[in-house]
């Protein structure tokens, strides 16, 4: 009906355009997928392509960050938008020159968020206060593999010095630039402006240390080392502080009295509008803990203080036992998310005292805590039935025992059952539940195989018809559980089986394959922006992005390529092929498909999932 003409017009054409706009703008439930779905609509007709624009150019702010933009149509973007205040992007392919343009960056903006910002460097990041002198927000990302950050210090004082409307600032540096183990400058600090109440630091590029001032409420910082004289200064300066971070990354082992102590720690209870503590020691170079002594009364002595606690993480406490965790879950009666890293000492009779309490938990990850068992998880579930992130992975001791009371918990969306001991018949009792799981990980799960894949998702459970992330990594799997997932799994938009030494080219053919009948032309290519396009364009079919991770995979060869070309992998956004027989054509075949498909990102280097990991 809409294509019928009458005097050489469509229908469409005839129709009002606000009116058209209007309707569909009313049709838009998702706003994070109203862009994509207006700069679709743009190829439709010239109606609609002039009303859209218009609104575009109306906007205020604009969210990109959800896939990888290529240079071309990052330029072809930024030209139709005017006055925007709020940026939010995805950066993993821009670099300085075009985000520097003044079509883009101008005195509106206010808030400014870069993410992955492998190619942008400190000087482009500290010239920001000159294009937006009103910027409140302010986010970077970037890598320090392609940063020289010589006189990082100094640039950094003058950005917190010129940017008086600041309010919260973050810089992160993915992977670690520095050697040094709490090497700074005495007397070497960073004044930070009196509007400024959000700080999230990589510190381990700067040589001085930030002057905590009372306006703080949230600060996140990452450092060689965490020590008492820095916790001790924050408590002394924050007042009002309500989420503290503190991530430490040491090389090598350092000596007690150099790190966080009993005195240090014991300090936090005096921060009484504490919501948020993250305590985490990532333990990839060393396997030391912390050192701190009489950790449970600790425990017991900070959350006496703090009882409006509402998330607690702690990585590196290998000497809290099961009365120091009972000490945050009885006194934190508001407690929503519960993570705890790397301990032994967490048994399921902690599991006990939340049965004891009212708890409002809706998140709790117990990553690589051997000493939990089913039962444990078994007591837990049953008493948080609000749970909607649970997270086991590591905690070898799970068994099937537990899956039929999580698989009942009706608001779950998030589960890692990665390297536990589930076997096929845990699967078979997930596909029947009623859980709403949209994200599952059963990464290393060595007792799962192809049968238990199928009966995981040919149950009659909700978890076929929600699934939208499944981790198969490291995992016996074969062609057969792949094949059966693409026919299957309608929703899923993120799949990996890095690792598979199992998977061969039949998989890829049939993810390939999958969604080429759905003929919705829901290509998400802004693009369509340029009166050029037409209809007769070969089109991405999918209406959600696909992400893929096929990292050393050796059953996947070279001439799995050709379905990276169109009209294959509909919606294909991002895939990782490090260390298979792909490699072998990144030189002739790749360029060649990233230019027909200006929006993939083609991992070489190894990475998790859309290159998110290490930011």
């Amino acid at each position: 009906m809409a294509h019928e003409k009458s005097n050489g017009d469509s229908l469409l054409e005839r129709l009002p355009g606000n009116i058209l706009f209007d309707e569909i703008l009313l049709m838009l439930d998702k706003p994070e997928n109203t862009l994509t779905t207006l700069c679709t609509l743009t190829c439709v007709s010239r109606t609609l392509h002039s009303s859209i624009n218009t609104h575009l150019r109306s906007l205020s702010s604009i969210d990109l960050s959800g896939f990888s933009m290529d240079l071309r149509t990052f330029c072809q973007i930024r030209k139709r938008f005017k006055e925007l205040k709020k940026i939010k992007l995805d950066c993993l392919h821009l670099n300085d020159d075009v985000l520097s343009s003044r079509n883009f960056l101008g005195v509106p903006v206010e808030e400014l968020i870069l993410l992955k910002g492998s190619s942008l460097s400190s000087d482009f990041v500290f010239n920001i206060k000159k294009w937006c002198p009103n910027i409140r927000v302010l986010t970077v990302h970037l890598s320090s593999d392609k940063q020289r950050f010589f006189d990082f210090d100094n640039k950094l004082n003058n950005l917190l010095k010129d940017c008086r409307c600041l309010e919260s600032l973050e810089i992160k540096v993915r992977r670690e630039k520095r050697s040094g183990n709490g090497f700074k400058i005495p007397g070497n600090f960073y004044t930070l402006p009196k509007t400024l109440k959000i700080l999230k630091l990589d510190m381990r590029v700067l040589l001085g240390t930030p002057t905590f001032g009372p306006t703080l409420t949230h600060i996140s910082l990452v450092l060689d080392i965490i020590t008492d004289i820095l916790v001790l200064a924050i408590v002394n300066s924050c007042p009002i502080l309500v989420e503290l971070e503190l991530i430490d990354k040491p090389i090598y082992s350092t000596s007690s009295s150099a790190e966080l102590s009993n005195v240090g720690f014991q300090s936090l209870g005096a921060c009484r509008h504490l919501t948020n503590l993250s305590l985490i020691r990532n333990q990839k170079n060393i396997i030391t803990g912390f050192r701190t002594c009489d950790m449970d009364l600790l425990l017991l002595s900070v959350t006496e203080g703090c009882k409006g606690l509402e998330s607690v993480v702690l990585d590196g406490f290998s000497s809290v036992r099961n009365a120091g965790f009972a000490s945050i879950l009885t006194a934190c009666l508001n407690l929503k998310k519960f993570e705890i890293r790397n301990s032994w000492g967490l048994e399921d009779l902690t599991m006990k005292y939340v049965s004891e309490v009212h708890t409002s938990l809706v998140e709790v990850k117990l990553v690589s805590c051997k000493s939990i068992t089913s039962k444990g998880v078994r007591d837990l579930v049953t008493s948080c039935t609000s749970l909607e992130v649970l997270d086991l992975f590591g905690c070898s001791r799970v068994k099937d025992f537990c899956i039929r009371k999580v698989s009942c918990l009706t608001l779950l969306t998030s589960l890692n059952l990665g390297g536990t001991e589930i076997r096929d018949d845990g699967m078979a009792i997930l596909g029947k539940g009623n859980a709403p799981i949209s994200c599952l990980s059963l990464r290393g799960c060595k007792w799962v195989t192809d049968k238990g894949i199928t009966l995981l998702l040919r149950g009659e459970g909700k978890i076929s018809k929600t699934l939208s992330s499944l981790d198969l990594g490291h995992m016996r799997v074969t062609d057969n559980a792949i094949t059966m997932i693409a026919d299957v799994c309608a929703g899923l938009i993120e799949l990996c089986i890095r690792n598979c030494l199992l998977v061969m080219d039949k998989s890829i053919k049939a993810l390939a394959k999958r969604g080429r009948l759905q003929h919705c032309w829901s290509h998400p290519d802004l693009l369509c922006f340029e009166s050029n396009m037409s209809m007769n364009k070969t089109h991405d079919t999918q209406t959600h992005a696909f992400r893929l991770d096929i990292h050393n995979c050796p059953g996947i060869y070279f001439e799995s390529v050709k379905y990276l070309k169109k009209p294959f992998f509909s919606g294909l956004k991002w895939i990782g092929i490090g260390q298979t027989q792909l490699i072998l054509v990144a030189d002739t075949e790749l360029p060649q498909i990233c230019r027909e498909r200006p929006w993939l990102t083609i991992c070489k280097d190894g990475c998790e999932v859309g290159c998110r990991d290490g930011w």
